[in-house]
């Protein structure tokens, strides 16, 4: 009985293992077709969609990807990208960790008002802010400019402050009160105590943002104007006319880079991933 029990218990194994690599096949055929779309001709990628190996590798694709358009080359939208996204993403850090600090161990009047204001925003609609935030942006004069894409940054976020929050929470508050006997004022505390072990909220923060900002595509649509600021997913965008023949190998291997610091990213960090979300205190 043992016996057959232990092969039923394999089979169900097998089974999970084949459904599970049935989803994953499926999730990554799409960039399995990205990748082998940008190493083919032109009249290839269409005809043959079907086929993943391509009959030739065609690397000039990526050549004349680089050379962007209207005479920008491609590594400038790969630069504009950057700088925006490193800068939201230190502007979200800096703000979030000091926004969660006050609301995780400072008592101030009020308090649990603002943080249920804080907490209505993650229900509202980004929509329903882009008139009113381009209307002021406008009026101010910051339309084809990087600071709308970061400036925000430096105002915190909701989701990133009660995360930030959570784990602060989890720490004990008898570090706080045994620094201040010390002598330790609350930036000494914040900034030589409690940052050391909000490492991974950070970093966890630091990857969401990365993704969420360097994969975003409307607000540089809707405030940058100029091709010589495009980001690299308004510029792949663009490389699309629909007035003349889209060069789609040079647009897909372009695809293909914008990728990289993504994945990048995520093999290097996604460990923190998953302990910035899940550790709620101290580990003992």
């Amino acid at each position: 009985m043992s016996g057959q029990q232990h092969q039923t218990k394999r089979l169900r194994s097998i089974a999970l293992h084949l459904i599970v690599t049935a989803f994953a096949v499926v999730m990554l055929y799409p960039l399995l077709w990205m990748v082998s779309s940008s190493l083919k001709d032109n009249s290839e990628i269409f005809i043959q969609a079907h086929q993943l190996i391509p009959s030739k590798l065609n690397f000039s694709n990526y050549v004349n990807g680089f050379k962007g358009f209207a005479g920008t080359s491609f590594v400038v939208f790969f630069k504009n990208s950057l700088i925006i996204t490193v800068f939201s993403v230190i502007g979200t850090v800096i703000s979030s960790t000091m926004v969660a600090y006050g609301f995780a161990r400072i008592r101030f009047k009020g308090s649990r008002f603002w943080f249920a204001c804080m907490m209505m925003t993650m229900m509202l609609p980004a929509e329903v802010l882009t008139i009113p935030q381009y209307i002021f942006f406008q009026k101010i004069d910051w339309i084809n400019t990087f600071f709308p894409l970061i400036v925000p940054s430096f105002f915190g976020g909701a989701f990133f402050i009660f995360l930030v929050i959570q784990f602060l929470r989890g720490i004990p508050k008898e570090l706080d009160e045994s620094a201040t006997i010390d002598g330790c004022g609350r930036y000494r505390i914040f900034m030589q105590i409690l940052i050391p072990l909000l490492v991974p909220p950070i970093i966890t923060v630091s990857i969401f943002k990365f993704y969420w900002t360097w994969d975003d595509f409307f607000s540089p649509l809707l405030y940058l104007n100029s091709p010589k600021l495009a980001t690299v997913s308004l510029a792949i965008k663009n490389m699309s006319d629909p007035t003349a023949q889209t060069d789609w190998g040079a647009m897909f291997a372009m695809s293909v880079l914008s990728l990289a610091p993504i994945v990048a990213v995520f093999i290097g960090f996604q460990k923190y991933i998953v302990e910035g979300i899940s550790t709620t205190g101290l580990k003992g």
